[in-house]
Protein backbone atom coordinates (compact mmCIF):
# COMPACT_ATOMS: atom_id res chain seq x y z
CA UNK A 1 0.00 0.00 0.00
CA UNK A 2 1.38 3.89 -0.79
CA UNK A 3 -0.17 6.29 1.08
CA UNK A 4 0.21 9.51 -0.88
CA UNK A 5 -0.41 12.86 1.12
CA UNK A 6 -2.06 15.81 -0.37
CA UNK A 7 -2.64 19.11 -0.03
CA UNK A 8 -6.66 19.57 0.43
CA UNK A 9 -8.71 22.71 1.87
CA UNK A 10 -9.52 20.78 5.18
CA UNK A 11 -9.45 22.14 8.84
CA UNK A 12 -7.44 18.28 9.86
CA UNK A 13 -4.17 19.47 9.01
CA UNK A 14 -3.89 21.07 5.39
CA UNK A 15 -3.47 17.29 3.77
CA UNK A 16 -5.47 14.62 3.15
CA UNK A 17 -4.02 11.23 2.64
CA UNK A 18 -4.61 9.08 -0.76
CA UNK A 19 -4.00 5.44 -0.96
CA UNK A 20 -2.74 3.13 -3.71
CA UNK A 21 -3.99 -0.36 -2.44
CA UNK A 22 -2.36 -3.27 -4.35
CA UNK A 23 -4.35 -6.08 -5.34
CA UNK A 24 -2.36 -9.58 -6.08
CA UNK A 25 -3.63 -11.77 -8.81
CA UNK A 26 -6.05 -14.45 -6.67
CA UNK A 27 -7.43 -11.57 -4.17
CA UNK A 28 -10.23 -10.31 -5.89
CA UNK A 29 -13.49 -11.52 -6.83
CA UNK A 30 -13.51 -13.50 -10.52
CA UNK A 31 -15.07 -10.30 -12.49
CA UNK A 32 -12.85 -7.79 -11.01
CA UNK A 33 -9.24 -7.44 -13.13
CA UNK A 34 -5.95 -6.94 -10.79
CA UNK A 35 -4.94 -3.97 -10.21
CA UNK A 36 -4.76 -1.54 -7.78
CA UNK A 37 -7.95 0.74 -5.87
CA UNK A 38 -6.80 4.51 -4.99
CA UNK A 39 -8.44 5.70 -2.27
CA UNK A 40 -10.03 9.10 -1.16
CA UNK A 41 -8.00 10.96 -4.25
CA UNK A 42 -8.75 14.21 -2.27
CA UNK A 43 -7.07 16.36 -5.11
CA UNK A 44 -4.80 16.21 -8.45
CA UNK A 45 -1.37 17.04 -7.74
CA UNK A 46 2.30 15.88 -9.36
CA UNK A 47 3.48 13.54 -6.58
CA UNK A 48 -0.43 11.63 -6.87
CA UNK A 49 -0.40 11.72 -10.66
CA UNK A 50 3.27 9.54 -10.33
CA UNK A 51 1.92 7.49 -7.77
CA UNK A 52 -1.12 6.68 -10.27
CA UNK A 53 1.41 6.13 -13.37
CA UNK A 54 3.29 3.64 -12.11
CA UNK A 55 0.67 1.12 -11.42
CA UNK A 56 -2.51 -0.37 -12.71
CA UNK A 57 -5.27 1.83 -11.20
CA UNK A 58 -8.79 -0.39 -11.85
CA UNK A 59 -10.75 1.37 -9.23
CA UNK A 60 -11.85 4.69 -7.29
CA UNK A 61 -13.67 4.42 -3.99
CA UNK A 62 -14.07 7.24 -1.36
CA UNK A 63 -14.44 6.75 2.39
CA UNK A 64 -16.93 9.78 2.21
CA UNK A 65 -17.83 12.47 0.22
CA UNK A 66 -16.76 15.43 2.23
CA UNK A 67 -14.81 17.99 -0.74
CA UNK A 68 -11.25 17.26 0.89
CA UNK A 69 -11.39 12.88 -0.24
CA UNK A 70 -13.63 13.80 -3.40
CA UNK A 71 -11.49 16.23 -5.22
CA UNK A 72 -8.95 14.17 -7.56
CA UNK A 73 -11.93 11.19 -8.42
CA UNK A 74 -13.27 12.72 -11.50
CA UNK A 75 -9.55 13.58 -12.75
CA UNK A 76 -8.42 10.20 -12.49
CA UNK A 77 -11.27 8.15 -13.24
CA UNK A 78 -10.87 9.77 -16.56
CA UNK A 79 -7.14 9.39 -16.78
CA UNK A 80 -7.14 6.04 -16.06
CA UNK A 81 -10.71 4.07 -16.90
CA UNK A 82 -10.80 2.56 -13.65
CA UNK A 83 -14.13 1.85 -12.24
CA UNK A 84 -15.99 4.18 -9.98
CA UNK A 85 -17.47 2.82 -7.05
CA UNK A 86 -20.05 4.50 -4.09
CA UNK A 87 -21.93 3.75 -1.41
CA UNK A 88 -24.94 1.66 -2.26
CA UNK A 89 -27.97 4.14 -1.57
CA UNK A 90 -26.10 7.18 -1.55
CA UNK A 91 -25.57 7.34 -5.23
CA UNK A 92 -26.95 11.07 -5.69
CA UNK A 93 -24.69 12.32 -3.20
CA UNK A 94 -21.67 10.71 -4.78
CA UNK A 95 -22.46 12.48 -8.17
CA UNK A 96 -22.94 15.57 -6.66
CA UNK A 97 -19.97 15.56 -4.68
CA UNK A 98 -17.76 14.49 -7.37
CA UNK A 99 -19.53 14.92 -10.72
CA UNK A 100 -19.07 11.13 -11.82
CA UNK A 101 -21.95 8.80 -11.70
CA UNK A 102 -20.49 5.54 -10.03
CA UNK A 103 -20.09 2.63 -12.09
CA UNK A 104 -20.38 0.66 -9.29
CA UNK A 105 -21.76 -0.04 -5.36
CA UNK A 106 -21.46 -1.50 -2.26
CA UNK A 107 -22.80 -2.20 0.99
CA UNK A 108 -21.81 -3.24 4.65
CA UNK A 109 -19.94 -6.45 4.64
CA UNK A 110 -19.08 -6.23 0.61
CA UNK A 111 -15.91 -6.44 -1.31
CA UNK A 112 -14.28 -3.41 -2.56
CA UNK A 113 -12.15 -5.24 -5.27
CA UNK A 114 -9.63 -6.93 -2.20
CA UNK A 115 -11.34 -4.62 0.69
CA UNK A 116 -14.02 -5.43 2.50
CA UNK A 117 -16.31 -2.68 3.57
CA UNK A 118 -17.54 -1.73 7.02
CA UNK A 119 -20.29 0.98 7.59
CA UNK A 120 -19.05 3.47 10.16
CA UNK A 121 -21.44 7.06 9.83
CA UNK A 122 -21.12 9.65 12.51
CA UNK A 123 -18.13 11.89 11.05
CA UNK A 124 -20.47 11.49 7.66
CA UNK A 125 -23.49 9.38 6.98
CA UNK A 126 -22.00 7.88 3.90
CA UNK A 127 -18.59 7.13 5.99
CA UNK A 128 -17.08 3.87 5.48
CA UNK A 129 -13.94 2.05 6.35
CA UNK A 130 -12.31 -0.47 4.15
CA UNK A 131 -10.51 -3.40 5.27
CA UNK A 132 -7.21 -4.60 4.17
CA UNK A 133 -4.79 -7.41 4.59
CA UNK A 134 -2.63 -5.79 7.59
CA UNK A 135 -5.20 -2.85 8.65
CA UNK A 136 -8.46 -1.06 7.99
CA UNK A 137 -8.26 2.28 5.72
CA UNK A 138 -10.51 4.79 8.09
CA UNK A 139 -11.04 7.87 6.23
CA UNK A 140 -12.32 10.23 9.33
CA UNK A 141 -13.17 7.68 11.60
CA UNK A 142 -9.91 8.22 14.02
CA UNK A 143 -6.11 10.00 13.55
CA UNK A 144 -3.15 9.34 15.43
CA UNK A 145 -3.53 12.80 17.33
CA UNK A 146 -6.31 15.44 18.18
CA UNK A 147 -10.18 14.82 18.00
CA UNK A 148 -12.11 13.82 14.89
CA UNK A 149 -15.29 16.09 13.61
CA UNK A 150 -18.49 15.42 14.46
CA UNK A 151 -20.89 18.25 13.82
CA UNK A 152 -24.48 18.86 13.38
CA UNK A 153 -26.58 18.90 11.55
CA UNK A 154 -24.41 16.14 9.24
CA UNK A 155 -22.64 14.72 12.08
CA UNK A 156 -23.86 12.18 14.33
CA UNK A 157 -22.74 11.53 17.51
CA UNK A 158 -24.25 8.46 18.91
CA UNK A 159 -23.71 6.81 15.19
CA UNK A 160 -20.02 7.97 15.48
CA UNK A 161 -19.53 6.60 18.87
CA UNK A 162 -20.78 3.18 17.53
CA UNK A 163 -18.32 3.20 14.61
CA UNK A 164 -15.95 3.61 16.84
CA UNK A 165 -16.77 0.05 18.71
CA UNK A 166 -16.88 -1.82 15.21
CA UNK A 167 -14.02 -0.66 14.50
CA UNK A 168 -12.46 -1.65 17.45
CA UNK A 169 -13.93 -5.37 17.40
CA UNK A 170 -11.63 -6.02 14.28
CA UNK A 171 -8.66 -6.17 16.38
CA UNK A 172 -7.01 -4.44 13.58
CA UNK A 173 -3.13 -4.09 13.64
CA UNK A 174 -2.88 -1.01 11.78
CA UNK A 175 -5.12 2.27 10.82
CA UNK A 176 -4.61 3.99 8.05
CA UNK A 177 -6.67 7.28 8.51
CA UNK A 178 -7.29 9.88 5.99
CA UNK A 179 -5.22 12.95 7.70
CA UNK A 180 -2.10 12.31 9.98
CA UNK A 181 0.49 9.24 10.30
CA UNK A 182 -0.31 5.73 10.13
CA UNK A 183 -1.85 4.63 13.10
CA UNK A 184 0.63 1.65 14.56
CA UNK A 185 -1.41 1.14 17.98
CA UNK A 186 -5.03 0.78 16.90
CA UNK A 187 -6.60 0.11 20.20
CA UNK A 188 -5.05 2.53 22.26
CA UNK A 189 -5.99 5.25 19.35
CA UNK A 190 -9.56 4.08 19.03
CA UNK A 191 -9.89 4.02 23.32
CA UNK A 192 -8.61 7.41 23.31
CA UNK A 193 -11.11 8.96 20.74
CA UNK A 194 -14.19 6.99 22.07
CA UNK A 195 -13.17 8.48 26.05
CA UNK A 196 -12.72 12.10 24.26
CA UNK A 197 -16.16 12.36 23.01
CA UNK A 198 -17.64 10.40 26.54
CA UNK A 199 -15.79 13.40 28.55
CA UNK A 200 -16.87 15.78 26.51
CA UNK A 201 -20.41 14.74 26.94
CA UNK A 202 -20.17 14.72 30.49
CA UNK A 203 -19.13 18.44 30.48
CA UNK A 204 -22.03 19.46 28.25
CA UNK A 205 -24.66 16.97 30.69
CA UNK A 206 -23.12 19.00 33.62
CA UNK A 207 -23.10 22.87 31.96
CA UNK A 208 -26.78 21.97 31.26
CA UNK A 209 -27.51 20.57 34.79
CA UNK A 210 -25.86 23.90 36.05
CA UNK A 211 -28.04 26.41 34.40
CA UNK A 212 -26.82 26.42 30.83
CA UNK A 213 -29.61 27.44 28.61
CA UNK A 214 -28.22 28.08 25.01
CA UNK A 215 -25.67 26.29 22.99
CA UNK A 216 -23.29 29.75 22.89
CA UNK A 217 -23.75 29.32 27.31
CA UNK A 218 -22.77 25.19 27.17
CA UNK A 219 -20.04 26.22 24.92
CA UNK A 220 -18.46 28.32 27.37
CA UNK A 221 -19.10 26.15 30.41
CA UNK A 222 -17.78 22.55 28.55
CA UNK A 223 -14.74 23.93 27.08
CA UNK A 224 -11.90 24.70 28.88
CA UNK A 225 -9.94 26.28 25.93
CA UNK A 226 -9.20 29.09 23.26
CA UNK A 227 -11.32 28.82 21.17
CA UNK A 228 -10.88 31.66 18.56
CA UNK A 229 -10.78 30.41 15.31
CA UNK A 230 -12.70 27.31 15.34
CA UNK A 231 -15.72 28.39 18.22
CA UNK A 232 -18.39 27.54 15.34
CA UNK A 233 -16.50 24.82 14.75
CA UNK A 234 -17.19 23.85 18.25
CA UNK A 235 -20.56 25.38 18.38
CA UNK A 236 -21.57 22.80 15.79
CA UNK A 237 -19.58 19.95 17.88
CA UNK A 238 -21.93 20.81 21.08
CA UNK A 239 -24.94 20.39 18.98
CA UNK A 240 -24.35 17.34 17.59
CA UNK A 241 -23.80 15.89 21.52
CA UNK A 242 -26.98 17.56 22.57
CA UNK A 243 -28.34 16.27 19.72
CA UNK A 244 -27.53 12.50 20.86
CA UNK A 245 -28.31 13.48 24.83
CA UNK A 246 -31.91 14.36 23.53
CA UNK A 247 -32.44 11.32 21.76
CA UNK A 248 -31.18 9.67 25.00
CA UNK A 249 -34.29 12.19 26.88
CA UNK A 250 -30.70 13.41 29.65
CA UNK A 251 -31.86 16.94 28.21
CA UNK A 252 -33.80 19.02 26.13
CA UNK A 253 -32.77 20.54 23.09
CA UNK A 254 -34.72 22.70 20.00
CA UNK A 255 -32.47 22.51 17.56
CA UNK A 256 -33.99 25.28 15.84
CA UNK A 257 -33.11 27.74 18.41
CA UNK A 258 -31.01 26.73 19.95
CA UNK A 259 -32.28 26.56 23.62
CA UNK A 260 -31.29 23.80 26.20
CA UNK A 261 -32.46 22.70 29.36
CA UNK A 262 -32.21 19.57 31.80
CA UNK A 263 -35.05 16.63 31.55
Amino acid sequence: MKRVPVPTATTAGGETNAYLVDEPAGSLPVDEPAGSLLVDPGARTDALDAAVAARDVTGIAVTHTHPDHVGGVAAYAAETGATVWARRGREARFEAATGVVPDRTFADGERVGGLTVLDTPGHAPDHVALGTGDGVLVGDLARASGSVAVVAPEGDMRAYLVALRRLLARDATRLYPGHGPVIDDPDATIRRLYHHRLDRERRIERAVRSGADSVDAVLDAAYDRDLSGVRDLAAATVRAHLDKLAVERRVRFDAATGRVGPR
